[in-house]
């Protein structure tokens, strides 16, 4: 699998969570869910972003790597 489905599934995989959790505050909507958006979600959000950009960062080194190589 490449960097790029990878980082494509991981996007994917953010988007399905969010969507989800959307799901699930329409029922539950009191402070235990605000403070597990806080502690859990937005968190797991802001480091996947910098996973994706680590995961582009690591696309350009590949194919760089793999040009030198030839």
């Amino acid at each position: 699998m490449s960097v790029h489905e990878s980082r494509g599934n991981l996007a994917k995989a953010i988007k399905e969570l969010t969507l989800r959790w959307t799901e699930a505050r329409q029922n539950w909507d009191d402070a235990q869910a605000l403070d597990f958006e806080d502690k859990f979600i937005r968190e797991l959000e802001a480091n996947i972003r910098s996973a994706g950009s680590a995961m582009d960062q690591i696309a350009v080194l590949l194919t760089q790597a793999r040009r030198d190589c030839e």
